[in-house]
Parts: structure tokens; C-alpha cells; sequence
């Protein structure tokens, strides 16, 4: 059963570069962690979240784990294409579920989860409005039918208790 891109709320397509393979003409298994960043940043791009604004305003999108399960591998020049699903954990953790298939046959190449959360300038953790809007007080999808995110950029962002994020 071929997977249905409508599944997930955020899909982006890539092909394998040469200089990607390792000696025996597979991705190198860390080029995998390079995809599906490329996937998370695009995503967050597309939903109003610019990764480099935040961080010129001191708040740190980190990641606290990668889980990545190998299925089969990739070969330089194959097409693919990755969906990407978004969950709260808690008020300040979240993950990133990521599914990567080879185009030609809809494949699945790889799972992954990804828990992130943010830091603020002191280092403590934090959730920008924009990805606690995103996110729903539920988990759930807060953004609208477009992926556009509500909310007003630029409030303070969710802090740690006793934490304050302007100091």
C-alpha cells in the first residue's frame, strides 16, 4: 500500500547528490539527520517560524533526541520525499515525527522522532508563542487550513517556572 501524502500535514521532496553515498553507494547514515533538518526548517518556514529570526532574538530551537529507525537505504540520484507530522509532549517539550520514502516505489526508508524545545538566552528552556499557537494547548493542530500559524509574533514566549526570559 503505497503512503498518502495527504497524511501529513507537511511534505518536501529531495534527491540523493553523489557526494551524499558512502563507499558502497548508499547514504551515509548521518546524511539522514541533514534531510530531515532541511525538512523541519522548511516546515517551520512555511508556518510563519523563521528558525534564524528566533535565534537572533536569543530563543534556541534544540534538538533533546533523534530516534531513527533504518528500514532500507538510498542510493545517489534516487528521488524521495519526506512527510512530517508535529505533537506536543509537554508545555515546553515537542516532537517532530518524520517518515522518509523513495519516490519511485513509495518505500519507506526511514522513521524518526525528534524532541526539541527551546532555550531562551539563559539557556532555560521555553516555547516561542509561535510554536505554542502551533502546537494547540492539546497538541493538536492550532494553525489554519493554509498551515498558517495564529497568534502575534514577537510576545513572550512560554518560560520554565521561576524562569524569566527577559533578563
Amino acid at each position: 500500500m503505497s503512503p498518502s501524502r495527504r497524511k501529513y500535514r507537511f511534505t518536501l521532496d529531495f534527491k540523493v547528490r553523489d557526494y551524499e553515498c558512502d563507499r558502497q553507494g548508499i547514504v551515509n547514515n548521518a546524511v539522514y539527520q541533514n534531510y530531515l533538518e532541511h525538512c523541519r526548517h522548511e516546515f517551520l518556514l512555511s508556518v510563519g517560524i523563521d528558525f534564524n529570526r528566533l535565534s537572533r532574538e536569543h530563543i534556541f530551537l534544540v534538538v533533546v533526541r533523534a530516534e531513527l529507525n533504518y528500514k532500507a537505504p538510498l542510493h545517489g540520484g534516487e528521488r524521495f520525499w519526506i512527510g512530517l507530522e508535529m505533537e506536543r509532549l509537554s508545555p515546553l517539550r515537542f516532537a517532530f515525527l518524520q517518515d522518509i520514502y523513495r519516490s519511485p516505489d513509495q518505500r519507506l526508508i526511514l522513521s524518526a522522532r525528534t524532541i526539541g524545545t527551546a532555550l531562551n538566552r539563559n539557556g532555560r528552556p521555553c516555547l516561542p508563542l509561535e510554536l505554542d499557537v502551533l502546537l494547540g494547548p492539546d497538541g493538536g493542530p492550532a494553525a489554519d487550513a493554509r498551515g498558517t500559524v495564529r497568534g502575534k509574533p514577537g510576545n513572550a514566549p512560554r518560560s520554565a517556572p521561576g524562569d524569566n526570559p527577559g533578563s
